[in-house]
């Protein structure tokens, strides 16, 4: 949890993010999480039973920010098999730069693990439709088939799928976009330097 993630694993982690509906408007990441709020709302979106909001408070004080952070480490991540450390979590309450992306990229990783590993009991999830931002109930997330037609498990599996494909296309986006605009330089490099 205390490593960097390379570019690509920013930009995935955030299109990630971007596709859950929070309460606040995000604008720097360190301050958005550092209350433990918009974590319990991450969770609570893939697994509604698994949270209950209201024993999370918005807090600007660092000792009520732990508080939320602590009530996470004791109620809802063991469900994910998932821990944050103490010293970490007094950083997060901070708002120190940086620490909050590993625990998140952490948090998102071992999501998807339980969603894709998810067989004993997916009917009693109710998922979400993570690419439109509305509820949708288990067996209609995409809206095609009947629920007796599909099986929840598989549908969340080729939603989860579906989240990664668009997500690399948009990073071979970039890249070549990149290249475009590196060969750009290259041409205008040569041009002034063709002797006159």
């Amino acid at each position: 949890m205390d490593r960097g993630l390379s570019e690509e694993e920013m930009q995935d982690l955030f299109a990630w993010i971007d596709n859950i509906p929070l309460s606040r408007q995000k604008r720097n990441i360190s301050r958005d999480f550092s209350d433990g709020v918009m974590a319990a709302e991450v969770v609570k979106h893939f697994f509604p039973k698994m949270v209950d909001l209201h024993n999370y408070v918005p807090a600007n004080s660092t000792q009520k920010k732990i508080s939320n952070w602590e009530l996470l480490n004791k109620k809802v991540f063991p469900q994910l098999n998932f821990h944050v450390p103490e010293s970490t979590v007094k950083k997060i309450a901070l708002n120190t730069a940086g620490v909050i992306l590993p625990v998140l990229r952490s948090l998102q990783n071992k999501i998807n693990m339980l969603l894709m590993h998810q067989t004993d009991h997916t009917t009693d999830l109710k998922y979400y439709d993570t690419m439109n931002h509305e509820n949708a109930p288990a067996g209609k997330v995409f809206g095609s088939p009947p629920p007796s037609e599909v099986d929840p498990f598989l549908s969340m599996c080729l939603q989860i799928l579906q989240m990664r494909v668009g997500r690399l296309e948009h990073l071979v986006h970039l890249k070549d976009m990149r290249i475009e605009d590196l060969n750009r330089h290259l041409e205008v490099y040569r041009s002034n330097d063709k002797p006159r």
